[in-house]
């Protein structure tokens, strides 16, 4: 598989990861004593993951119509965004304060005794903070052999000949047409 298809294939995993790790329960509370599980989806708790994988694809498709320099500079901002993706998923877990700032309503029943336990969004965010990082590294060391998107459309000087150009002019100006 050749980088540049390998480098799309880890974005577009990277940001289905990242987007299901903001729909999915990153942390249940049980309040204990009967009162119903609260679920927080990723997005709830932050927006960090679901905002690195937009940026992230931004920045390959910009990849794909840059220099190998720019190219370059994007594949270290790709690695970045990876880091920060594992860096949110590793970090962020909210305690009982945090999760009754976020839902006020809840303040009562989580300042009584609570048991949290992570969901299964934060190690998506971490498989597609590792995607994102790997897709950075392939781009960075493989930048120059990249396809540039004019190249399929510009012509091959080789193939078309100086004098092909004016040959034709000639034989219009003798009453011939070279379409023919």
């Amino acid at each position: 598989m050749r980088p540049q298809r390998l480098v799309d294939l880890l974005a577009v995993v990277a940001l289905v990861l990242l987007g299901l790790s903001g729909y999915l329960t990153w942390v249940s509370a049980d309040p204990g004593n009967g009162r119903p599980v609260v679920d927080f989806n990723g997005y709830t708790i932050t927006k960090a993951p679901v905002t690195l994988a937009l940026a992230a694809v931004v920045a390959v498709v910009v990849m794909k119509l840059a220099g190998t320099a720019l190219r370059r500079v994007l594949g270290g901002l790709v690695v970045l965004l990876g880091v920060a993706a594992i860096a949110v998923s590793l970090s962020v877990r909210p305690d009982g304060p945090e999760l009754s700032r976020l839902r006020p309503e809840l303040s009562d029943v989580l300042a009584d005794k609570v048991t949290q336990s992570l969901g299964a969004a934060p190690w998506f965010a971490l498989g597609g903070g590792l995607a994102l990082v790997v897709a950075g590294l392939i781009t960075v060391l493989t930048a120059q052999r990249w396809r540039r998107a004019t190249q399929r459309y510009e012509r091959d000087p080789a193939a078309a000949g100086s004098d092909h150009g004016a040959d034709q002019w000639k034989a219009i100006d003798a009453g011939e047409d070279p379409t023919l």
